[in-house]
């Protein structure tokens, strides 16, 4: 085969494209999602944060819906994409790896988790529209996977997902170190998810923290609030006739008894 780039696809599109709105028809469109969702190894465990706002289309459906979510005692997963898809994706996870935990009569690990999500979503070859980012600590230490929609996955030390982690992934990167100690990491994290906030218009709201360790699990819902609503600097009513009425018409309705119906209560 030839070396190179291929645009026959292109081609089709196009052309099919050209083909719908002939007959009247709209080509369907990709689904826009918003969120911010990141996590941090540090010394003594996994960190996960995310954004609460969920969003349809430009429209703020939900102002604080929980992102984070728990697959086993100390294993937990931010979703990022369709909210439908993360939350029934997850919840399935979470209902194989107890059944994988009492056949095997052991505690689930958490490239367990890893592997059983992205052979689901490898599976439906990315039609299940939903990024995943994968922590916890298990009887080898701490980790923390990305997982992609289509399948792919990757063990970092460092990751975010959705649609504000380019902004997330520089504050990640510029302010990241090893063996960092738990409030610092919090601080890192917290910062990551609010650069997403703020550069990107599908998060918002709060920023809801999960610490991870091998004794405790710490879930801070509304650790911090960057987009808190401000308070109105004056009074905007205004008096009866600031607003001049230029014309006015009463049109009555004409209505029509069509059945009417008599039911009477018995009061012995």
């Amino acid at each position: 085969p030839s070396g190179g780039f291929s645009f026959e696809n292109c081609g089709r599109n196009t052309a099919l494209e050209e083909d719908l709105q002939q007959g009247g028809l709209r080509a369907p469109r990709p689904n826009k999602t918003g969120t911010t969702i990141a996590g941090v190894i540090f010394k003594d465990g996994v960190i996960l944060g995310s954004d609460t706002r969920a969003t349809n289309d430009m429209v703020v459906a939900n102002k604080n819906c929980i992102k984070i979510h728990q697959i086993a005692p100390s294993i937990y997963c931010c979703g990022a994409g369709v909210a439908a898809d993360a939350e029934v994706t997850l919840q399935l996870i979470s209902s194989n790896i107890q059944l994988h935990s009492l056949s095997t009569g052991r505690l689930p690990r958490v490239v367990t988790v890893n592997w059983m999500l992205k052979q689901m979503l490898f599976r439906y070859q990315g039609r299940i529209g939903v990024s995943v980012i994968v922590g916890g600590v298990d009887c080898t230490g701490s980790h923390l996977y990305s997982v992609h929609p289509h399948g792919f996955s990757e063990a970092l030390p460092f990751a975010s997902n959705g649609s504000g982690a380019a902004a997330a992934i520089a504050v990640l990167e510029d302010q990241f170190k090893p063996n960092m100690e738990e409030e610092a990491a919090k601080q890192l994290v917290k910062e990551a998810i609010t650069a997403g906030i703020f550069c990107d218009l599908g998060s918002g709201t709060n920023v809801d923290l999960c610490v991870i360790t091998n004794n405790k699990v710490e879930f801070l819902r509304g650790f911090d609030c960057p987009n808190a609503k401000g308070e109105k600097k004056g009074a905007y009513r205004y008096k009866q006739g600031t607003t001049a009425v230029l014309s006015e018409s009463v049109t009555p309705l004409q209505l029509e008894l069509v059945e009417e119906f008599v039911q009477r209560m018995d009061t012995d």
